[in-house]
């Protein structure tokens, strides 16, 4: 009698002898580089018409070549953050993106910056590409015509949250006012801006480049804050509430 558990000792299938060729053909194909499943199966295949791909891939994931899958990167939840509304302007502003396409089929996006205190729309920049570099250029921008914010609400998209904006912040001493993820009703605001200017700009137009689209929201804004009265501001324009 030996005295061990039988879970001391188990048995270790061993690869079967039709798979060594397979293997070989895999070691071959790889070289001294990483490749995923999907490639070493097109690759083995070109070699070897007659294998399929499922027994190629069995036997590279059994023989530990996988490669290791990228972890997303979760954000972490930050506490609620509900809109509190200021009793002058440049407190607080908030910032969201927009989407839409040109004629031509070639996406655009627009970056929309509104004061919580007047609603009133500091600006809106319209390109191919918002990157966190043009995100912090046309925010200078804006700074420099109407002064500097305590903060900035935003969602947690990947400009607002990339090391060069957040350096930026800091650095100008401007608080970052991020919302819950999954809870776009705590940008409201901003929120409530978008469906205007989506209904009033961007379905009511077919822009044929960015130069027009840029020439006609210009305009919009000068009207939207100068001469549409608002409901929440006791149906007085933007200006006139911060006069």
């Amino acid at each position: 009698m030996i005295n061990c558990t039988r879970t001391k000792a188990y048995y270790i299938k061993k690869m079967p002898q039709k798979d060594k060729p397979i293997k070989e053909a895999i070691d071959q194909v790889l070289g001294a580089s990483r490749k995923g499943r999907t490639k070493v199966i097109k690759l083995v295949q070109k070699k070897h018409p007659h294998l399929g791909s499922s027994r190629i891939r069995r036997v590279y994931e059994r023989s530990g070549l996988a490669l290791s899958k990228r972890l997303r990167r979760r954000i972490k939840d930050n506490p609620a953050n509900p809109i509190e509304i200021p009793f002058e302007s440049n407190i607080e502003w908030a910032m969201d993106f927009m989407s839409d396409a040109l004629s031509d089929g070639r996406k655009i996006r627009t970056l929309n910056i509104v004061d919580h205190y007047n609603r009133k729309c500091m600006g809106i920049r319209i390109g191919i590409n918002m990157p966190a570099r043009i995100v912090i250029e046309y925010l200078k921008q804006i700074v420099e015509l109407h002064g500097k914010p305590q903060k900035i609400r935003t969602d947690n998209g990947p400009e607002f949250r990339s090391k060069l904006f957040q350096k930026w912040l800091a650095n100008q001493n401007i608080e970052w006012s991020r919302i819950q993820k999954g809870k776009p009703q705590q940008n409201a605001i901003v929120e409530r801006f978008n469906k205007t200017y989506r209904e009033d700009i961007l379905n009511a137009n077919i822009f044929v480049n960015i130069t027009q689209a840029e020439e006609i929201t210009q305009k919009w804004i000068q009207e939207y804050n100068n001469e549409r009265p608002h409901q929440s501001l006791n149906y007085q324009t933007p200006s006139e509430y911060a006069a």
